[in-house]
């Protein structure tokens, strides 16, 4: 676990503090699904669905067992409060969170113990777990890497997490004109579904961008999805669009 400097969040070189700061001060409010965190909370059952039937298929489990993910280790990268953790621990997964921010890992632990679930929380980074040798079966990288200071080598680390035969899940905004419409002027300023600033158009990252040094890391792309939310039903459904929020899952070969 790597030191937290003074701004209460882990030093390393792909944090960005600006970022981390922004997330640390809105923690309070991760589990409230009518608060600043609404749209991941309307998101999650999304992303929760592809999880459990890409992870059941490709470690042969039984996606409608309630311990489908009974000894697999998990590690949720960038975890907040703990919206992802605390449904894999449920399917019996032994469940790693890790968060730059020690103020949003407090929370997650907190409502993690509140629920009778064990997590093991670590306020620390990607590189910090890769250079301890950490390795896991299934990383969730949802929402995160368009928040980081350094995406090649946040993806360098975040690779060389998952062991042979595992998989990598990431979840992130593609950076286009449809993108910045919806995603930021639309979510941000008209809906105020998120406050304004959450995020950067030039820090939104393109899938391509994640294909290419996921791939010289040694994972392969293995799904594509792209993620639609349908006003009339406040609803978010998987589509073929990837022209705003899109997922995309990598496998490290088996040896």
């Amino acid at each position: 676990m790597s030191a937290a400097d003074d701004f209460g969040h882990a030093s390393k070189g792909t944090v960005d503090d600006a970022e981390v700061a922004r997330f640390s001060a809105m923690a309070a409010e991760w589990w409230d699904p009518a608060g600043k965190f609404r749209p991941l909370h309307k998101f999650n059952p999304v992303r929760l669905a592809y999880i459990k039937e890409q992870v059941s298929a490709r470690f042969d489990r039984d996606a409608k067992a309630p311990d489908a993910f009974a000894g697999l280790r998990i590690l949720d990268i960038g975890c907040g409060g703990g919206l992802l953790c605390e449904p894999m621990a449920r399917l019996g997964a032994a469940v790693t969170g890790a968060d730059a921010s020690a103020t949003n890992i407090e929370v997650a632990r907190i409502h993690a113990e509140t629920s009778g679930l064990a997590v093991d929380y670590r306020a620390t980074t990607a590189e910090a777990l890769a250079e301890a040798g950490e390795r896991f079966d299934v990383v969730l990288n949802m929402e995160v890497v368009e928040h980081v200071a350094d995406v090649p080598l946040y993806l360098e680390a975040c690779a060389r997490l998952v062991k042979p035969g595992g998989l990598m899940f990431m979840a992130t905004i593609n950076r286009t004109l449809k993108a910045y419409a919806l995603a930021i002027v639309g979510a941000e300023y008209v809906l105020r579904w998120l406050p304004v600033g959450t995020h950067n158009f030039d820090k939104l990252v393109r899938p391509d961008e994640l294909e290419g040094p996921l791939s010289a890391a040694g994972l392969e792309v293995i799904d594509r999805s792209g993620v639609s939310y349908n006003p009339l039903a406040d609803s978010w459904r998987r589509s073929s669009d990837m022209d705003v929020n899109y997922m995309m899952l990598f496998s490290r070969p088996a040896r």
